[in-house]
C-alpha cells in the first residue's frame, strides 16, 4: 500500500467546479402523451350494444373494453347491453321507467352486460300495498329530463365489421325503446384493426412484431388467412382490412368466412397455389361471440396455425370511444 500523501486524494474528474445537475420535471412535448381529457359534464351515455350469446368470456371482454375506453375519457358513462336473440328492451341500461330500477343503482356492477328483463315481471308493491308507480313515475320523469338535457344516448354496436343480422337486431332494439337514440356504424374497417391483427399474429410468433416495439421474431408464416363472420358484406369489409394487413406484413392475405363450411380451407388452398407454405389464421372476430371451437376447427381443416382473436384489444376500445365522441359531437 502506498504511503504517499497523494494516495488519499480524490481522482480528477471532468468539469470540476460545475454545479451538480438536478433532474427537473420536463414540460410536455410532441412526443409526450397528454393526460386524457375528462368527458364533459352532462354528456350522453354510451350504450355498448353487445351481440350474444351471453357467456363469461364475452362479459370479461366487455368489461375490459369499457375499462380501456374510460381510461381514454375519464368520467365516460358506458352502459353495456346484451343484444341476444329476443333481447329488445334497453330500459335496464337507459334509466328507470315506471316500475323499474336503473341498471347499477342497486349496487350492481355497472360494467356487467345487461340483458332483457323477464316478461310479465310486475312492479314491486309499496309499503301500503299499492304498486309504487307514483314514485317510479317521478324518478322516470327526472331521468328523462336529465337525458334530454344531455342529448340522446349513443348506441355503439360492438361489431368489428358489417353484420346484417346483428345490425337489424340493433335497429329493432332501438325502435322498441321508443327513445331518441343515435346509432353508430360498425367499428371497421380501420387501420387500427389491421394493427391489432398484426399484434395478435406477432404474439403467436407468426409475424414480425411492429417496428414501434423495436422487437422482431422470425416470421413463421408466409401467408395469412383473415377469417371473419357476417356474410358477403362483412367479407368485403374484411378485404379492405386484409389489404392494410398485407401492407404491414409484406405477405399475401386472403379473406374467408367462418360461417361458410370449407371457406377457410379454400382460402388456404389459394395461398398455397401462390407458393405460400406456412400459413397462419388471423381471426377477425372478438372471439367469445363465436361458438366454442369454431376457429380451432377451421384452422385444423385448413392446416393453419391460428392466432388469438382480437378480444379486448386496445384498438377495439379506441374505436368504440371514437365512434361515441363523433356521434355525440364531443371534441378535444
Amino acid at each position: 500500500m502506498s504511503t504517499s500523501p497523494d494516495a488519499a486524494s480524490p481522482l480528477p474528474t471532468r468539469n470540476q467546479g460545475l454545479p451538480t445537475r438536478v433532474p427537473t420535471g420536463r414540460p410536455g412535448g410532441r412526443h409526450r402523451r397528454p393526460e386524457a381529457p375528462e368527458i364533459p359534464q352532462g354528456a350522453p351515455p354510451l350504450v355498448l350494444a353487445v351481440p350474444g350469446p351471453a357467456n363469461p368470456a364475452l362479459d370479461e371482454v366487455v368489461r375490459e373494453v369499457a375499462l380501456l375506453a374510460r381510461a381514454g375519457r375519464p368520467g365516460l358513462d358506458i352502459r353495456p347491453a346484451l343484444l341476444g336473440e329476443g333481447a329488445t328492451d334497453l330500459t335496464p341500461v337507459l334509466g328507470p321507467a315506471p316500475g323499474s330500477v336503473a341498471a347499477g343503482s342497486d349496487g350492481s356492477d355497472p360494467d356487467a352486460v345487461v340483458g332483457a328483463p323477464e316478461a310479465g315481471e310486475a312492479p314491486e308493491a309499496a309499503e301500503d300495498g299499492q304498486a309504487g308507480y307514483e314514485t317510479a313515475d317521478v324518478a322516470a320523469k327526472a331521468a328523462e329530463d336529465a337525458q334530454a338535457a344531455a342529448g340522446p344516448a349513443v348506441v355503439v354496436p360492438l361489431l368489428i365489421g358489417p353484420h346484417p343480422e346483428i345490425e337489424a337486431r340493433v335497429r329493432e332494439t332501438v325502435e322498441a325503446s321508443g327513445r331518441d337514440l343515435l346509432v353508430t356504424e360498425p367499428l371497421g374497417p380501420h387501420p387500427l384493426l389491421a394493427e391489432a391483427l398484426h399484434e395478435r399474429l406477432s404474439e403467436a410468433g407468426l409475424a414480425r412484431a411492429d417496428r414501434a416495439r423495436l422487437f422482431t421474431v422470425v416470421t413463421a408464416a408466409d401467408g395469412i388467412v383473415l377469417a371473419t363472420t357476417g356474410g358477403a358484406e362483412a367479407l368485403q369489409s374484411a378485404d379492405m382490412t386484409g389489404v392494410l394487413l398485407a401492407a404491414r406484413l409484406a405477405l399475401p392475405v386472403v379473406t374467408a368466412d367462418l360461417d361458410v363450411p370449407g371457406s377457410v380451407a379454400r382460402a388456404a388452398a389459394g395461398l398455397r397455389q401462390m407458393g405460400a407454405e406456412r400459413l397462419a389464421l388471423a381471426p377477425y372476430v372478438l372471439g367469445p361471440d363465436l361458438e366454442p371451437g369454431v376457429v380451432e376447427a377451421a384452422a385444423e381443416e385448413a392446416g393453419c396455425t391460428a392466432a388469438e382473436p382480437l378480444g379486448a384489444h386496445g384498438a377495439i376500445a379506441q374505436l368504440v370511444l371514437r365512434a361515441y365522441l363523433d356521434a355525440a359531437g364531443i371534441r378535444d
